[in-house]
């Protein structure tokens, strides 16, 4: 059975990312990149589809991990009746050709360790061919990818699994660097695995230091914009909405989704709290990357790409998955991305309104584009939409979709009322004041007291709550209040909101 998900740990280089759990076995890998066929899969099957772990022979005692400061690097501690060890594991953020680096330092006593690498590309189902190079070196090739492994710790077969028995004294070190390159290219290069270390270390740090957040919680606040850092897609400056697919949203049920991709909504959550600490960077390389994919008819955007801006993202089921705890079907690609949400519209121009804001650089392409978005919500507002949540059901006039057209709008009008740029306000203004008065008058239930999920309905829905946040209505509303108070009496439960009545979907 896997670890719970909790016991897991994200590292990555900004290419791609690896869950690592407590008991040092890495059973999630994509490499090269985030939406890449995993060579470690044992996350969704069991070890037989692929992991690397590194841990003591014997069952520890104790175990505590942490991050290295404002770091991505990862470091376990194992205490066991022999002594003590720290498992460093790194992936540095450099370059086209990924590799993982892993420290096993002696702290105490003398530790026997045991590592297990059991390669299987293509999420599971490819046993590579595996042989030695010169210097010892391991050399795992199957199609299109290649990884080789380097340690001076002596490594064997054992049932089509490189397994590696070695005794780690106080004060010794032994490394480990997994390296992957295109199968067509000669083996990579050796690196130095504690320069690789303290090179990660160091670009962390640089990144982070860059921060201007200084309110409460500094801590937990730095640690979450690290994590959505990790996220990002350096060479494009796409962002992923996460690193894994098919982890499911409840256990045995099949809303098991592939998350590998750029949602513009989610993307641009992700960059009001980087512009907000100070990471300008980021917004702009998204920026690009936005005018981009949204090349062709800007107009008729999609909600989702591929890190790349791909607009084809084919659902595939694998069925010799088990799946996260016996959750199937597993998943790559996602159908959704074939929807139609007006809400996105709003998402994407509220962002670039405050990119403005904060004085990044101007970009004339940036204003037509804009400019092509509204002339298409200009009668696309009033067409139903699958809204924020991706139901696979009928299309629905959702409030929540109506609401962020009215925020498109509503963006656009401020720019040019700033004089930031010129646009037909004239034409606008009606179409903003319409959606407002259509929204409240049909998306409000007063038998209920609260705006519902869509209009004439009778189900609350969490993304209401967006409303006076975009500022759709004041919080002190009576609407509003009406809303909160609704809401926090159905969906609330044990500090959390459900996002929807589940009587309203046959998917969950």
């Amino acid at each position: 059975m896997p670890l719970l998900i909790e016991d897991y740990a994200l590292i990555g280089d900004c290419q791609t990312a690896a869950l690592v759990g407590r008991d040092g076995s890495i059973d999630w890998l994509c490499f090269p990149y985030f939406d890449s066929p995993a060579c470690f899969a044992a996350l969704l099957g069991g070890p037989e589809n692929g992991r690397w772990q590194l841990a003591p022979a014997e069952p520890p005692k104790q175990v505590e991990r942490r991050y290295r400061g404002d770091t991505l690097i990862l470091e376990t501690d194992y205490e066991t009746a022999e002594g003590a060890v720290t498992v460093v594991d790194c992936m540095p953020p450099r370059g086209a050709e990924p590799d993982l680096v892993r420290l096993v330092i002696g702290r105490r006593g003398n530790v026997r360790m045991r590592m297990e690498l059991r390669i299987r590309f293509d999420y599971g189902s490819l046993v590579p061919w595996v042989r030695r190079l010169d210097g010892g070196r391991l050399y795992a090739v199957a199609g299109r990818d290649t990884l080789t492994l380097d340690t001076p710790a002596h490594i064997h077969g054992e049932d089509l699994t490189t397994v590696a028995e070695f005794t780690v004294a106080a004060g010794e070190e032994i490394p480990m660097v997994l390296m992957w390159q295109a199968s067509h290219l000669p083996p990579p290069e050796r690196i130095d695995p504690r320069e690789a270390i303290r090179f990660t270390d160091q670009w962390w740090r640089d990144w982070s230091s860059r921060c201007t957040y200084e309110g409460p919680w500094r801590d937990a606040v730095m640690r979450s914009l690290i994590t959505l850092k990790a996220l990002t897609f350096a060479p494009t400056g796409g962002i992923v909405a996460a690193p894994t697919t098919s982890l499911p949203e409840h256990i045995g049920g099949v809303r098991n989704w592939d998350y590998r991709f750029c949602w513009l909504r989610d993307a641009t959550f992700t960059l009001y709290s980087l512009l907000n600490t100070g990471y300008d960077g980021e917004a702009l390389a998204f920026r690009d990357w936005l005018l981009r994919v949204a090349a062709g008819d800007p107009a008729k955007i999609h909600i989702m790409y591929s890190i790349f801006g791909e607009r084809r993202l084919t659902e595939v089921e694998l069925p010799w998955l088990a799946g996260y705890e016996n959750s199937q079907p597993v998943r790559t690609g996602n159908a959704a991305s074939e929807q139609f949400q007006l809400d996105v519209y709003g998402e994407v121009l509220d962002m670039l309104n405050v990119c403005r804001r904060e004085g990044l650089p101007a970009d004339e392409n940036v204003w037509r584009m804009e400019v092509s978005l509204l002339k298409f919500l200009e009668t696309a507002w009033q067409t139903p939409d699958e809204g924020i949540w991706e139901v696979r059901g009928p299309r629905r006039h959702f409030t929540h979709s109506k609401m962020m057209a009215w925020v498109a709008f509503d963006r656009a009008i401020k720019t040019v009322e700033c004089g930031h740029r010129e646009g037909p306000l004239d034409k606008w203004r009606p179409i903003r004041d319409r959606i407002h008065r259509e929204v409240c008058d049909q998306g409000f239930n007063r038998q209920l007291n609260s705006f519902t999920q869509y209009y004439g309905g009778d189900l609350l829905d969490a993304s209401l709550l967006m409303a006076p946040l975009v500022g759709f209505l004041p919080p002190e509303d009576p609407r509003i209040v009406g809303t909160v108070e609704a809401i926090g009496k159905t969906l609330a439960r044990d500090g959390f909101v459900d996002r929807y009545e589940t009587r309203a979907h046959v998917d969950g």
